[in-house]
């Protein structure tokens, strides 16, 4: 139960490096292919008429990038559990910061979520030490905020 209770938090509690290298070869793949696949996503966001005038198979690309996605994604729910907020409110934070042109905005948002994990991580290890808190808790704690100013701001 207790097992079960920290994948539906998430955390990096007794994770180490063998975990990552379990992962790595998946995590890579669908780095290289996501940023492969920038240019298709930026064609795409012209919308689906202009992106076929301009060559682009949508259908496909769409399958294509979905299937990078769910690649990424399940590499890291099997190592750190259903962190969310890291895929919800990390790549919006990256777009307000950099612009919306994914061949940037792939690796800026991999390297910032890679860096906020970390730092909730460290707040959860030290805010009540020797406690540890799951780094969920901590995601949630500071992402609801602001995936909540998201909804609120499409409304206006």
């Amino acid at each position: 139960m207790h097992g079960a209770l920290i994948f539906m938090v998430g955390g990096l509690a007794a994770k180490s490096w063998p975990d990552l290298s379990t992962i790595l070869p998946y995590s890579i793949i669908g780095l290289l292919l996501a940023v492969a696949g920038s240019k298709q996503m930026n064609i795409m966001m012209l919308g689906d008429s202009n992106a076929r005038n301009l060559g682009t198979r949508v259908e496909l690309s769409r399958l294509l990038i979905t299937a990078t996605a769910t690649l990424l994604a399940a590499s890291a729910v099997s190592i750190a559990g259903l962190l969310g907020f890291v895929g919800l409110i990390i790549p919006h934070i990256a777009r307000l910061l950099i612009g919306g042109d994914y061949r940037i905005l792939i690796p800026a948002s991999a390297l910032l979520g890679a860096a906020v994990l970390t730092i909730c991580d460290t707040l959860a290890r030290i805010m009540f030490s020797p406690i540890e808190l799951p780094v969920g808790i901590i995601m949630g704690v500071l992402g609801a905020p602001f995936f909540l100013y998201l909804l609120r701001r499409k409304q206006v």
